[in-house]
C-alpha cells in the first residue's frame, strides 16, 4: 500500500495542507543531538550522517532486529537535482553515496579497482539469489560466461543499461525507534547489481550508483523487510534545499516529527495502481503509480485533463526534477494558472529553462501585499482526497526577482499523462504501504 503525506491532515482531508503548516521542521529522533547543530531542522538529519559516518568505520556489529524502522539522510545535488543518501556497506564498511530512484529496480554499485570487499560474493547462476532476482518461473536466468548471474543496471537519467553481476555483501543502517536512533543494523548478504564505472556518467558527483525502491522482489524495500522481519512499508521526505536534509524511513512508523507529532497516525492514503502504460500484460515495472482524476486552481477545474489514468495516468518520481504534464493537460493547466495570476496585475517575465511560465517578484504598483499564489489540488480516487500543492511546491525561485511555474510539458507523445516530480514531492511526507499497495 502506498500512503500520501504532505505533512498535515486536514480537517477535510488529510492530503490538503494549510500554508502555515506546509514546512515542518524533522522528526525529533534529530533532536537527540541538539548539542551538535544550531536548529532543530539541521542538527537531528546532522545526527543521523554523524551516527553512518561513525559505525561506517568500525567494526561489522552483529546483525540485530531494528525496534521500528531503519533511516537513511537525504540530500540534494545542487546541478543535478538529484536525491542523494550514503549506506554503510562491505568489509569493512565504507560509507557510500548512492542517488536515489524511488522506482528502481534494485540496488547497483561501480565495482571497479576501488571496490575492496572481504565479504563480497558474486552470485552464481541458478542460485536461489538469481532465482529470487530473475522472478521464478520466468524461464532461464541470464548468466556470463563464468556462471554468475547478471542482471542489467540502468541509469535512469541517462537511458544507459549496462550488464553487470549479481553479486552480495554486508550492508549496514542506521535503525530508529521514530523518536531516536538506535543500534547499527547488518545484513551480511545483501544483494545488488554490480556496473561499470560509465554508468556512473550522469549522476551526482561523488555518487558510486543507485539505490532502487522499486517494489519489485529486489528493491530495497523488499529486501530490507525480508531480512529484518518488518512489513513493507518506506517513507520519504525529500529534502526542499541543498542546505537541508531529508530522510528515507524503512518499516512502520512511528514518524515523530516536532513539535513531538506522531505523523504516521494522521495519514490519509490513495490506492497504488498498475502501470497504466504497459504494452503487454507480462511488462514488468517498479515504479509507483496512482489516479489523479482531475486537476484545479483555485478550486476551478483544469479542462481537458482527462481522468489521470487513461494514457498513463500518474506516476510518482524522484528522476523528473519537476512534474512533467502531457502537452494537452500543460497547456490547459498552464493557461488558467495564468489567468488566476494575472487578475492579480503580475508582471510575467521571459521564461528561465527549463521552466516556461515565469513571473516578477516584484509587488504590482500599488499593492500593499505580496502576491496570492494560486493553490492547486489534485483530486485523486474520490473529491474528498486530494493533494494540495501550495506555493512552496509550485513555484520556484530563480533569482532575486523572478519565480517560475515549477511545471514542464512533457510533450504530445509522454507515454505517462503525469509524472510527479521532486520538486512537488518536497516537504512531503509520503508512505509507501507495499503490502496493501497504496500511498
Amino acid at each position: 500500500m502506498l500512503y500520501l503525506f504532505p505533512i498535515f491532515v486536514a480537517h477535510v482531508s488529510p492530503i490538503q495542507a494549510p500554508n502555515f503548516i506546509t514546512k515542518y521542521s524533522p522528526p525529533t529522533l534529530l533532536d537527540y543531538y541538539s548539542s551538535m547543530a544550531s536548529s532543530v531542522q539541521h542538527h537531528l538529519f546532522s545526527l543521523i550522517f554523524l551516527s553512518l559516518t561513525s559505525f561506517s568505520i568500525s567494526q561489522t556489529p552483529p546483525i540485530i532486529h531494528p525496534d521500528i524502522a531503519l533511516v537513511l539522510p537525504l540530500t540534494k545535488h545542487a546541478s543535478t537535482l538529484q536525491y542523494v543518501t550514503i549506506i554503510s556497506q562491505r568489509t569493512p564498511l565504507v560509507p557510500v553515496n548512492v542517488t536515489v530512484d524511488l522506482g528502481g529496480q534494485f540496488l547497483w554499485l561501480c565495482c571497479g579497482s576501488r571496490y575492496i570487499s572481504s565479504s563480497y560474493r558474486p552470485a552464481r547462476c541458478g542460485s536461489t539469489q538469481c532465482s529470487l532476482a530473475h522472478g521464478a518461473g520466468r524461464g532461464r536466468s541470464k548468466c556470463n560466461n563464468n556462471g554468475t548471474c547478471i542482471l542489467l543496471p540502468e541509469n535512469v537519467f541517462t537511458s544507459k543499461v549496462s550488464a553487470g553481476d549479481l553479486s552480495e555483501d554486508v550492508l549496514s543502517l542506521q535503525s530508529t525507534d521514530g523518536l531516536n536512533p538506535k543500534n547499527a543494523v547488518t545484513i551480511p548478504r545483501f544483494l545488488f547489481s554490480c556496473a561499470p564505472q560509465s554508468l556512473l556518467r550522469g549522476l551526482a558527483s561523488g555518487a558510486e550508483g543507485v539505490a532502487g525502491l522499486g517494489h519489485g522482489g529486489i528493491g530495497l524495500p523488499t529486501l530490507l523487510s525480508t531480512a529484518l522481519n518488518f512489513t513493507r512499508k518506506f517513507a520519504v521526505c525529500l529534502p526542499p534545499s541543498t542546505s537541508t536534509t531529508g530522510v528515507i524511513f524503512f518499516g512502520d512508523g512511528p514518524y515523530v516529527f516536532y513539535p513531538g507529532i506522531d505523523v504516521s497516525k494522521l495519514l490519509t492514503f490513495t490506492p497504488l495502481i498498475k502501470n497504466p502504460t504497459r504494452v503487454y500484460a507480462t511488462e514488468k515495472t517498479y515504479e509507483y503509480f496512482i489516479r489523479v482524476k482531475s486537476i484545479l486552481i483555485n478550486g476551478k477545474q483544469v479542462s481537458n485533463n482527462g481522468n489521470g489514468n487513461g494514457i498513463g495516468g500518474a506516476k510518482i518520481s524522484t528522476v523528473s526534477p519537476y512534474t512533467l504534464l502531457e502537452t494537452s493537460i500543460y497547456n490547459s493547466f498552464t493557461n488558467l494558472f495564468l489567468k488566476e495570476m494575472m487578475a492579480q496585475n503580475v508582471t510575467r517575465v521571459s521564461p528561465v529553462p527549463p521552466l516556461g511560465v515565469c513571473f516578477s517578484r516584484k509587488p504590482p504598483a500599488g499593492a500593499l501585499s505580496w502576491l496570492a499564489i494560486p493553490v492547486i489540488d489534485l483530486v485523486l480516487h474520490n473529491e474528498k482526497v486530494f493533494w494540495r500543492i501550495f506555493e512552496t511546491n509550485s513555484m520556484v525561485v530563480m533569482g532575486d526577482d523572478v519565480i517560475c511555474l515549477g511545471f514542464l510539458d512533457g510533450g504530445v507523445n509522454q507515454r505517462t499523462a503525469i509524472v510527479i516530480g521532486g520538486f512537488q514531492l518536497e516537504d512531503n511526507l509520503l508512505q509507501f504501504d507495499l503490502e496493501s499497495s497504496s500511498l
